[in-house]
């Protein structure tokens, strides 16, 4: 494994992502249209029952910025797709921990009547347990289209409850295997902030399966999800429309080309849409309330739009 301590990071320089035109070197910034609306994320609030040592949402027992939303809140976002005929194929619920809102199990329950493909991003610990009979019912009634996606940070119990605290890794194991155990569409993220290659990353992931007698293709980047780490306050590219040459990318792969988020801050009587689910807390990121208002240009005025998105190539929908 690589000794993370021996690099040296560099703080953002100040004159960067101030202009959603230009850059600090006064290029054009890069761009992304809404192309087609793929996913739907909800945010189901910020509130989890652990608090990681860098969530990017920031959410604790204690942050409840943004607040749960509603199922009422969330049906009129579905009714809007299907009037709209936006042709969108799948919900994501994500937070906080989703099983945290007392609305998620109504909220996939209509995500999933309504033909929707749903995934949950979840830690599988005791709030997606006390719904275990729920759970049962819709993977009975829907099938593979309910995926779960179990958050293990690393693939060494030591290193994940460093990102995640002490006594998260055994709840963890065991709500995975609860999942799996019962027939659950199951997925895996994980984070590379150890210094190891995705590679290695996954050989180690392959390992720890293997011993879990988890059936998970460790190799298979659908089954496991590796994420970029994300830091604002470290220093990144800016993206210019040049750019897209130089790294071999293409506006229609990012996130923003075929993703939104809801989400309701906790000050407001009604909920928001923001280009993706990086972006919750930025207020001149919000799109509007409605997802035909959201269909505009996204300027890539952020450093999670390069490190995430345009170098890590990542997207949270897969």
């Amino acid at each position: 494994m690589a000794n993370t301590a021996d690099k040296i990071p560099y703080l953002l320089d100040p004159r960067k992502f101030r202009d959603p035109r230009v850059t600090a070197d006064g290029e054009k910034r890069a761009s992304v249209y809404l192309k087609k609306l793929e996913t739907l994320w909800i945010c189901t609030g910020t509130l989890c029952n652990l608090e990681c040592e860098n969530c990017y949402i920031e959410s604790s027992p204690r942050n409840d910025s943004l607040s749960y939303i509603s199922s009422d809140e969330v049906t009129n976002y579905l009714d809007e797709i299907e009037q709209e005929g936006f042709g969108t194929d799948t919900i994501g619920f994500t937070g906080g921990e989703p099983f945290m809102n007392p609305d998620l199990i109504p909220m996939l329950q209509n995500a999933l009547d309504g033909g929707f493909e749903a995934l949950v991003l979840t830690n599988a610990m005791k709030p997606m347990l006390k719904c275990r009979d729920d759970l049962l019912r819709l993977r009975e009634r829907h099938g593979d289209r309910l995926t779960l996606r179990v958050s293990i940070d690393h693939y060494r119990r030591d290193l994940h409850e460093q990102e995640r605290g002490k006594r998260s890794w055994k709840p963890m194991v065991e709500g995975l295997h609860w999942l799996t155990r019962n027939g659950f569409n199951v997925d895996v993220a994980g984070r590379l902030f150890s210094g190891e290659s995705d590679a290695e990353m996954r050989q180690g992931y392959a390992a720890f399966f293997e011993e879990q007698g988890i059936d998970l293709d460790a190799h298979d980047p659908k089954r496991l999800v590796l994420f970029p780490e994300m830091d604002a306050s470290l220093d990144v590219p800016e993206i210019t429309v040049s750019c897209w040459e130089k790294t071999g990318q293409h506006p229609d792969n990012m996130m923003c080309a075929t993703q939104r988020m809801v989400i309701k801050r906790k000050e407001d009587d009604r909920p928001v849409v923001v280009p993706c689910t990086l972006l919750p807390y930025q207020p001149e990121f919000e799109l509007g309330h409605s997802l035909r208002d959201s269909f505009q240009e996204v300027p890539l005025n952020h450093p999670h739009c390069s490190k995430f998105c345009v170098l890590g190539g990542a997207k949270c929908a897969g």
